[in-house]
């Protein structure tokens, strides 16, 4: 297993980890095609327009030799989440989208230590919880997500079109 180091990612990488994100979201099963959901992939593919946003960061998992192995984007600010639903009201709230791992790198923990990042961030920053938010194609992500304490929250699910989406928090201050 490679050692990994979670880090912001620089404005000469955007291109690369949208790249990375739309395989990643194409190949899923069950999830919408960019033929069906073009601006979802337009936003993929510009996914370093998110760090214009306040308090927001796109971060990276990248290995010994930089190597970018995954990515998400962290909000310390929940207004510039960009989800449906209420989730954008939550107050003193952190979040985060967008999370992807490279097949090449799959099963090496990634996914864990992007999100426990996140977890670190928004107790760092006082947020009472952080909200994320998925779809039934990405299930096999849940089972890390409620390992590591994220609590499935009904009132923040909301349809993306045709698609169900899905909404956890994980409590910081109980």
């Amino acid at each position: 297993m490679n050692n990994y180091n979670i880090r912001n990612a620089n404005p000469s990488e955007f291109e690369e980890i949208g790249k990375l994100l739309i395989r990643v979201y194409s190949a899923l099963e069950g999830f919408p095609k960019e033929n069906e959901q073009p601006n979802y992939y337009k936003m993929l593919a510009n996914i370093g327009d998110f760090t214009k946003l306040l308090e927001t960061e796109l971060l990276v998992a990248v290995d010994e030799n930089n190597k970018i192995a995954g990515a998400v984007v962290y909000f310390n600010d929940m207004q510039f989440y960009g989800s449906g639903g209420t989730a954008t009201q939550e107050k003193d709230s952190a979040g985060f989208r967008l999370l992807g791992v490279d097949f090449e790198a799959r099963g090496q923990g990634i996914g864990k230590l992007l999100t426990l990042k996140c977890v670190q961030k928004a107790s760092e920053n006082n947020r009472k919880q952080i909200i994320i938010h998925s779809t039934l194609a990405m299930k096999t992500a849940w089972k890390m997500y409620e390992n590591i304490g994220f609590k499935r929250s009904e009132d923040l699910d909301f349809m993306q079109g045709e698609l169900p989406v899905f909404g956890f928090r994980y409590l910081l201050i109980p």
